[in-house]
């Protein structure tokens, strides 16, 4: 199940969504490797990046085991917006992604994100400058609309066609709903029927079935998968497997997972050095080992630990004893 964006053709339509703070590289090298058809940077404002702010260029950085990789780009400016775009090219993204629909406060003041839908000749103006400025394929990310009053993803999605986009993706809400309620996913078939490019489908897809339902509500080619794999850097790949054969695959054992949030640990003190990977860490820890037994009280003795051996010991420690209790 292979799907076609432009010029590059990824192995499977689960893709990753762009989550601030979350898909960095160690995230989505993880979530690559466990069969995800295509992973995202952050959400990268472009200015900064035109600026060649260092914690911006570190939140694009690429590296083999994720290839190919996409970027995702905020702003208002069409030139800066393609000169962002063509940084991120040489740097080696394969897909460069347009942001129109982060709801976040401080993102919609700047007028972008999910503000460009309520001007849909700026958002056009963005879209044309960013396709011609790279050879790559670029894609848009946008809600519904802004709000139940103006549900304008299909008029925008048509505007994307002409405009040079390569695929377009729906998170089946609007702007003011934020992330309350549940996302519409027979919403998005209205964006399906208004062009003819690739359509994935995304908000709320946490599960194999949940995937499948998506896809056959909004007739998506593809579904893209955001909150519900934090902590589960596999369920991409899960859900590649239960599109493809209709089995559902199971989780990977505790020992595989107690591996894989050591590694990950690792990675981002790497990533980031030791102090802000510390504190990076602790969120992916919490979303790790949810629902296990003695869970909360782990994660507050957890985050309040200052040095990383002692972190990791710790980590290694709670695992062990889970294994513990399963074998007893």
């Amino acid at each position: 199940m292979s799907l076609a964006i432009g010029s590059l053709t990824i192995e499977n339509p689960v893709l990753l969504a762009p989550m601030s703070g979350v898909t960095d590289m160690p995230f989505r090298r993880l979530v690559k490797r466990y069969g995800a058809g295509l992973v995202y940077s952050e959400m990268i404002a472009s200015s900064q990046m035109v600026r060649a702010h260092h914690d911006t260029l570190r939140m694009s950085t690429p590296c083999e085991e994720e290839f190919p990789m996409a970027v995702q780009l905020a702003g208002n400016e069409p030139w800066v917006m393609a000169e962002a775009a063509r940084i991120n090219v040489d740097r080696g993204a394969a897909l460069i992604d347009i942001n129109m629909g982060c709801p976040v406060k401080k993102v919609v003041k700047g007028f972008a994100g999910s503000a460009l839908m309520r001007d849909e000749r700026l958002a056009g103006q963005i879209m044309e400058s960013v396709a011609k400025a790279v050879s790559v394929p670029v894609t848009v990310k946008m809600r519904l609309g802004w709000d139940n009053d103006a549900l304008n993803a299909p008029a925008l999605a048509r505007i994307a066609e002409q405009s040079g986009m390569a695929m377009v993706t729906v998170h089946g809400r609007t702007r003011c709903q934020m992330y309350t309620g549940s996302a519409d996913w027979s919403a998005v078939r209205a964006v399906r029927e208004a062009m003819s490019l690739p359509l994935v489908v995304n908000g709320d897809i946490d599960s194999c079935a949940a995937a499948a339902t998506a896809l056959q509500a909004s007739g998506a080619d593809g579904v893209m998968v955001g909150r519900g794999s934090q902590g589960r850097p596999w369920l991409l790949g899960q859900i590649a497997r239960f599109l493809a054969s209709g089995e559902q695959p199971e989780d990977p054992p505790l020992a595989e997972r107690a591996a894989v949030v050591q590694e990950h640990f690792d990675s981002l003190l790497e990533h980031y050095g030791s102090y802000k990977g510390l504190r990076v860490a602790r969120k992916h820890v919490a979303w790790s080992v949810h629902g296990l037994t003695g869970a909360n009280a782990f994660r507050e003795a957890f985050n309040a630990l200052e040095e990383p051996a002692t972190a990791r010991a710790a980590l290694g420690d709670f695992f062990l004893l889970q294994q513990e209790r399963l074998a007893a």
